[in-house]
């Protein structure tokens, strides 16, 4: 049986039943944004400055990979970036959690792992995500916050919004949780600061593109291959992330040929999920890779990606770190 979230980018009219429950949650956050808009529930200004890069739809969009650029970009220009996270997936028996680049994804999370491998920033990891950026500003090791993801965790307050949109997927059907998968209604992208497409966008937004590397062994990281290497013989393809289509079809387009192997985003992985017994190349998502690392056989590869943006994207950064984040390191 096909997953919920198939149907939401499906004209599918079975999900018209599920309309009076997108309505009872169009009405709860509405509730809830203007209870923090007024005052009625708190949210904190911290010491440092925060910016927030999210998006207003669930499943992958292409956002960590930003995370990972604005982090570096950041520290070209002076700052020393932190970064907090949710932790999903991470299953610590306390929080806040610290996340370094040896970090057990079990405990928190697997994007965590990676953009603490990707960046090298300090990061804290909490479901509350005040809790985790008061942990990074306890620390004194930053001077701006990056939150990976939370544009929704109005208990922080921000002084950048990002958002990024699926330039394939966009926003589905249209509809808000659970019958389409709208966080917020799209209106809530007239609000923020910067909207980047990954992939085509229109006039008002910012084109994003995923740029593959080589890919590199999981036994050895320093041991890398080309994808063109990989096209006399078909490979198997696993990726446990928000739009695994996305990976597969990027692997096409570089000439492979795939069994290909979709997984839940954050699936926690065993040995036998990525063991087929014929000792053809597997090849997965970095973010896959922090968690098969440990169990990985000598044929087991990753394909790191980096964030290609637009000069229009940098230009208003660099607007917006000016006005908004004067200080420099």
């Amino acid at each position: 049986m096909k997953r919920l979230d198939h149907y939401w980018y499906t004209r599918s009219p079975w999900l018209l039943l599920l309309t009076p429950l997108s309505l009872l949650y169009r009405g709860i956050i509405s509730v809830r944004r203007f209870a923090y808009r007024a005052g009625i529930k708190r949210s904190t200004r911290l010491s440092l400055p925060v910016i927030v890069v999210g998006n207003i739809t669930v499943g992958g969009t292409g956002k960590t990979p930003l995370v990972v650029w604005v982090a570096n970009y950041l520290r070209e220009q002076g700052y020393i970036p932190g970064i907090v996270s949710r932790g999903y997936g991470g299953k610590a028996n306390h929080w806040p959690q610290q996340a370094r680049a040896d970090s057990d994804p079990a405990v928190v999370g697997d994007e965590a792992v990676l953009l603490a491998v990707s960046t090298g920033c300090p990061m804290a990891v909490a479901p509350d995500r005040v809790a985790a950026a008061r942990a990074l500003v306890d620390q004194g090791d930053c001077d701006v916050i990056i939150s990976d993801d939370g544009l929704q965790h109005y208990a922080l307050q921000r002084d950048i919004e990002i958002a990024v949109i699926d330039g394939v997927r966009r926003f589905g059907n249209g509809h808000l949780l659970p019958a389409g998968p709208l966080r917020e209604p799209e209106k809530r992208l007239q609000e923020v600061d910067l909207v980047v497409v990954n992939g085509l966008g229109g006039s008002d937004e910012h084109r994003m593109s995923l740029q593959q590397g080589d890919a590199h062994n999981l036994q050895d990281p320093e041991k890398t291959c080309t994808l063109q290497a990989f096209r006399s013989q078909r490979v198997h393809a696993v990726a446990g992330i928000g739009h695994p289509e996305r990976f597969f079809r990027s692997l096409q387009q570089a000439g492979l040929q795939l069994d290909s192997h979709p997984y839940p985003d954050h699936h926690a992985f065993r040995p036998g999920d990525i063991s087929f017994g014929d000792g053809r190349p597997v090849i997965m998502t970095e973010k896959d890779a922090v968690k098969c690392r440990h169990f990985a056989s000598q044929n087991d590869w990753y394909v790191p990606v980096e964030a290609n943006r637009s000069k229009a994207f940098q230009e208003r950064l660099d607007a917006l770190l000016d006005t908004r984040l004067p200080h420099r390191g």
